[in-house]
């Protein structure tokens, strides 16, 4: 869905996996609320599986894991690299300081308890 797939029989291609179990998994998505059911035909009624606001708010996520696959899981060859739809420059992901615009790696994470709501350290 994220790449534009959204009907159950291209799903499936895509995937391909066996009707039974992608009819699973995309039934747990909608159940979660990360997909839902668009129907785009009248007779007979047919659906397309549409990500949420929930399942969009995966993106990133999806994103790191793949890249991570391609650098641990295929010795460095993918067939497919996600790019930029407006100018097509592959998408890199990058752990990025809010402040200083600073690309940080896993050694220079830290950890700190945040602000209860409504304290000083929320304003």
């Amino acid at each position: 869905m994220f790449r534009g797939i959204y009907r159950f029989n291209e799903i499936e291609a895509d995937l391909g996996i066996a009707k039974n179990m992608l009819s699973t998994r995309l039934g747990r998505l909608v159940d979660n609320g990360v997909a839902e059911k668009v129907a785009y035909q009248d007779r007979p009624v047919r659906y397309e599986y549409r990500l949420t606001d929930k399942g969009r708010a995966l993106s990133p996520v999806l994103i790191a894991l793949m890249h991570w696959g391609d650098e641990w899981r295929t010795d460095g060859h993918h067939d497919n690299v996600l790019v930029h739809d407006a100018c097509g420059t592959p998408i890199e992901h990058a752990v990025r300081c809010n402040s200083c615009a600073t690309d940080i790696d896993s050694e220079h994470i830290h950890s700190k308890s945040a602000a209860p709501a409504g304290s000083a350290g929320n304003q």
